[in-house]
């Protein structure tokens, strides 16, 4: 899938229910023997399945297969889960993973092997501008170096990939340079810096909050929705660097209602829960400055060296993305959430590497449950359709939602009653 961006007028996304993930859950059981009678050749036959299913299954082979399990991605084009294994002495696992639905591949490097390769890289070459993840497409480190990483800081970086051996790692050499993709005077509404909002969320406390990048989060105590407006949202939580890049934002008004969709422009996607990504997988990004985009994921687990520190346990995708976007909705088109729009490289002319933050790890950590009164639900960059009116930019622009110079209406106005204008520019559940 191409990663280009979609302007959001023209955006066509059907948002249809989601595919219970449990479903995968009753493929495991019939990984012993085939209960219909059908022949061992017919059972180990890959199932077709759906990116979620597909990363539900993975997560129970990783268990089932043990020290042999090297990762896994979904094979968008045949839909199936493609499961990488070491090969061994025992191959009744391997049998299990097949019987379970798995397209089944054996890898040369082990699972333990590439994460001692990563723990290499941390330790010789955490250099500002690079990046590494596991590819298990290529069942290697994939290791990227941003155009600042030249000179010594390049041989340096070429000198440790080389003694991890040969077949363990690639280095990508990236136009662009990483950083995250806040924007000082570009109309967060936040100390002059734009981001944007990424899915409401419940605060353990009951009260409504939203999620968006840590980096926003620690840049800015209090938040508003139209620029020089008036705060009305306060950071509660924030990491950045670090283990994470997320931040909770609990709205002053405690009355405030937030949805649980993602506005696209003339049409919503409603956000039913979150779930983890899985390599291969289409998805969609919403930001603030450049409105819909999509693309594939392409590692987990990712570790990116911002010039302002490190930070751990994200998703590398090719979705561009561009300042102003940070904290953004990631989700698919079935409406699962998936990531918050951390930083990376490139725009959306050029493309390249984006980063997210899974929501999944976040909500853990700050304690916060996707949508209104704990339901599991989220809404990143919602509007109803509706504009805030005073919160308007010069040229028509949608300022509430911090939208970008195509004068479309910003992505979030997560708060506005059905049928009403926010007329005083003061609602407080616009998207940043």
């Amino acid at each position: 899938m191409s990663h280009k961006r979609i302007p959001k007028r023209k955006a066509a996304i059907a948002a249809g229910g989601v595919v219970a993930l449990g479903a995968a859950a009753i493929l495991l059981p019939n990984a012993n023997a085939s209960q219909d009678g059908a022949s061992d050749t017919a059972a180990a036959a890959p199932k077709t399945l759906k990116a979620t299913d597909a990363s539900d299954l993975a997560s129970q082979l990783a268990g089932l297969l043990g020290d042999a399990f090297a990762g896994s991605y979904y094979d968008g084009d045949n839909q199936q889960l493609v499961v990488n294994v070491v090969p061994g002495d025992n191959n009744n696992v391997i049998v299990q993973a097949k019987k379970a639905g798995a397209a089944v591949r054996e890898v040369d490097n082990s699972m333990a092997e590439l994460e001692a390769g990563a723990q290499t890289l941390k330790a010789e070459a955490t250099i500002p501008g690079t990046s590494w993840a596991v590819d298990p497409r290529t069942n290697k480190i994939l290791v990227t170096a941003d155009s600042t990483v030249t000179g010594d800081k390049w041989n340096r970086l070429e000198s440790t990939v080389r003694s991890l051996g040969s077949g363990m790692a690639t280095i990508k050499k990236s136009a662009g340079t990483f950083r995250t993709f806040a924007s000082g005077g570009d109309a967060v509404f936040a100390d002059g810096s734009r981001c944007s909002l990424g899915f409401n969320v419940t605060a353990g406390d009951g009260t409504p909050a939203f999620l968006t990048a840590g980096h926003c989060g620690v840049a800015a105590d209090q938040w508003s929705d139209a620029q020089g407006g008036q705060p009305i949202a306060t950071v509660d939580q924030a990491v950045f660097p670090g283990q994470g890049d997320f931040a909770l934002v609990k709205y002053d008004d405690p009355a405030t209602q937030a949805p649980s969709d993602v506005n696209l422009g003339d049409q919503t996607v409603q956000i039913t829960e979150a779930a983890e990504a899985t390599v291969g997988q289409e998805v969609l990004r919403m930001g603030s400055t450049t409105g819909l985009a999509d693309g594939q994921v392409l590692g987990l687990n990712a570790t990116v060296n911002y010039p302002e520190g490190t930070v751990t346990g994200l998703i590398q995708t090719n979705v561009c993305a561009e300042p102003g976007d940070s904290g953004g909705s990631m989700f698919t088109q079935d409406g699962l959430a998936l990531g918050l729009t951390s930083g990376g490289s490139g725009d959306c002319t050029s493309g390249g590497e984006t980063f997210f933050q899974p929501v999944t790890t976040a909500l853990e950590a700050v304690g916060a449950t996707l949508g209104q009164g704990g339901a599991d639900a989220g809404a990143g960059d919602q509007a109803g359709g509706e504009e805030a009116g005073a919160g308007q930019e010069a040229g028509g622009e949608d300022a509430g939602a911090g939208q970008g110079a195509d004068g479309e209406e910003a992505g979030a106005a997560a708060g506005e009653q059905a049928g009403e204008e926010a007329d005083d520019g003061s609602d407080p559940n616009e998207s940043h």
